[in-house]
């Protein structure tokens, strides 16, 4: 998992994030993790896209937009009614082009 799209470590240990999530998509190539996004979840009708991830030598090749459209497809199978993501500017196009529409938002850095 070196490879992925992630500053820091990866020895994360992911399972307690779990109980707030919808699920997970993941995208492999042969044993190989090469893609996944998190999709937060409130228990109700709001998941949110979080941390979609994909190896610098999967870019360019769909691997993004299969897992965010497995995720929308997700969502809408589990009963919600809003997905939202927040996005740096360099992403715009790439959130746009699956679907998203800009949205007004709140942020403060912690």
């Amino acid at each position: 998992m070196t490879d992925i799209a992630w500053r820091g470590p990866v020895d994360h240990d992911w399972s307690a994030q779990l109980s707030h999530c919808l699920g997970w998509v993941t995208a492999r190539r042969d044993d190989a993790l090469v893609g996944f996004v998190t999709v937060a979840w409130d228990g109700g009708g709001h998941a949110w896209i979080v941390d979609t991830m994909v190896a610098g030598s999967e870019r360019g090749q769909g691997v993004g937009r299969a897992v965010v459209d497995e995720a929308v497809a997700n969502a809408r199978a589990a009963g919600c009614e809003w997905l939202h993501v927040d996005f740096d500017e360099d992403l715009r196009d790439f959130y746009l082009a699956c679907g998203f529409e800009p949205a007004e938002a709140g942020l403060i850095r912690l």
